[in-house]
């Protein structure tokens, strides 16, 4: 029996899949549970459409991500934020991927999540920094930071 799998199914297919599975299996099982549902004529066209709009929605947001790319590493596009700082140019304290968001926010306009930032330890020095932000799963950006003294 030829049935749509709806959901992941370990050993027998993907969410997605149109697969042949035994009878039995597929009715007392997959079905019963709403895991897969027969592939008919019309189930197939609804989920060849299902298909189609996912991989829309994905292009979409992957364009998104590349337009704010774009934004982000523009010329133009420099954080500047101040704080206190020692003779050495060291800072009293550290900027952190907080305080970055909200600048972005503040200055550039853009809402950014600081989970998606690769800061592994907050800025602790005076100058310009890079810092790497993953936008999509195939899209990183970096934004450069500008720390100056109060």
């Amino acid at each position: 029996m030829k049935v749509i799998f709806l959901e992941d199914v370990k050993g027998r297919g993907k969410k997605g899949d149109i697969k042949d599975v035994p009878d039995g299996y597929a009715n007392n099982f997959l079905i019963k549970n709403h895991k897969a549902e027969p592939a008919t004529k019309k189930n197939v066209a609804v989920s060849n459409a299902k298909k189609k709009a996912e991989a829309r929605d994905a292009a979409e947001e992957k364009a998104a991500a590349e337009d704010l790319k774009a934004k982000l590493e523009d010329d133009a596009s420099v954080l500047e934020l101040t704080a206190k700082a020692g003779n050495d140019g060291r800072l009293f304290g550290a900027v952190s991927s907080k305080q970055v968001v909200e600048a972005a926010q503040s200055q550039l306009g853009l809402k950014l999540d600081k989970r998606k930032m690769d800061m592994k330890e907050p800025i602790r020095a005076l100058g310009y920094t890079n810092i790497k932000i993953k936008l999509h799963k195939d899209v990183e950006a970096t934004l450069r930071v500008h720390v100056a003294e109060k």
